[in-house]
Formats: C-alpha cells, sequence, structure tokens
C-alpha cells in the first residue's frame, strides 16, 4: 500500500517582508522532505516563495488561482488551477487543504483563516494574525516557533 499524500495550505501575502520570504521557503522545504502536496493562491510573495522552496526539494505544488489565465501562476507551481473567482478561491484554498500554515499576510490571509477555522482545519500561525474575543486571547491558531516548528505542527494536527 501506497503512503497518503498530506495537503497543507501555505496561505500569506501577495507582497511580503524578505523575512516572511525566507520562512516560506523554509517551510515549503520542509513540507517536500516531509512528503506533503503544498496548496496555495498561485501567485507572488508568501505563495511563491512557499512554492520555491518546496520545488528546490522536488515537491508538488498546486496554485489556487483567481483569474483565468494560468500563466499568471509563479513559476514554481506545478498544478495551476485557475478559477476565474477572484478572491473567492480563498474558500477552494483552504477546503483544499488537510492544515493550514499562515505566514504574514494581510486581510485577504485573514479572510482565509476564517474561513479555515470555520471549518475545522487546524491552522498553525508563523508571525501572523492573533486572535480575541470578548478580550480574551482565542488560541484557534496554534503559534509556531519557526518554520520546521510550522511543518511538524500542521502535519501533526492531521488526523489520519
Amino acid at each position: 500500500m501506497t503512503e497518503q499524500k498530506r495537503f497543507i495550505a501555505v496561505i500569506g501575502g501577495s507582497d511580503c517582508t524578505p523575512e516572511e520570504a525566507r520562512l516560506a521557503e523554509e517551510v515549503g522545504r520542509g513540507l517536500a522532505r516531509n512528503g506533503a502536496v503544498l496548496i496555495c493562491g498561485g501567485l507572488g510573495g508568501v505563495m511563491e516563495a512557499a512554492c520555491k522552496g518546496a520545488s528546490a526539494e522536488g515537491g508538488l505544488t498546486v496554485g489556487i488561482l483567481p483569474g483565468g489565465n494560468r500563466q499568471a501562476a509563479n513559476p514554481y507551481v506545478n498544478i495551476p488551477i485557475v478559477t476565474n473567482l477572484g478572491e473567492a478561491r480563498n474558500i477552494i484554498v483552504v477546503k483544499s487543504a488537510e492544515a493550514i500554515i499562515a505566514i504574514g499576510g494581510g486581510y485577504g490571509t485573514l479572510s482565509e483563516l476564517g474561513h479555515a477555522l470555520r471549518n475545522g482545519t487546524p491552522v498553525v500561525g508563523l508571525n501572523t494574525w492573533s486572535l480575541s474575543r470578548n478580550e480574551r486571547p482565542d488560541n484557534s491558531i496554534v503559534p509556531a516557533h519557526n518554520p520546521a516548528d510550522a511543518v511538524n505542527k500542521a502535519l501533526g494536527m492531521i488526523n489520519n
């Protein structure tokens, strides 16, 4: 029997800092080394850096694109999926994953986090959003200390 692949989404801003790009590339490398399929929004920033890292380790990357043009995918996406759905494609990214790793990100990332948490998909955060409700911390986003920790936590949170 062959080992079942794990599907982990890496989410974050299409514009990111050099540090967020470094973290995302290391997360991508770690996911590929662990045999996980990396799912993302397929564009630049965190998504491109994560795909670059995964590709460097021979990993498989899937980009769920907002538009209708495969060529819009970053150069490290192996499987570009066009949706023509704009930001609504965020739901597809989240629903396609067994766990989410969020790195940095703006309001688009926050929307994906909301969909993931509502869906019961485990979320690991690396230098990303934190939540509170009624002035009390909401620990739904599990913090990671570094890229390896993020990968290990995400893989460990998936139900077998």
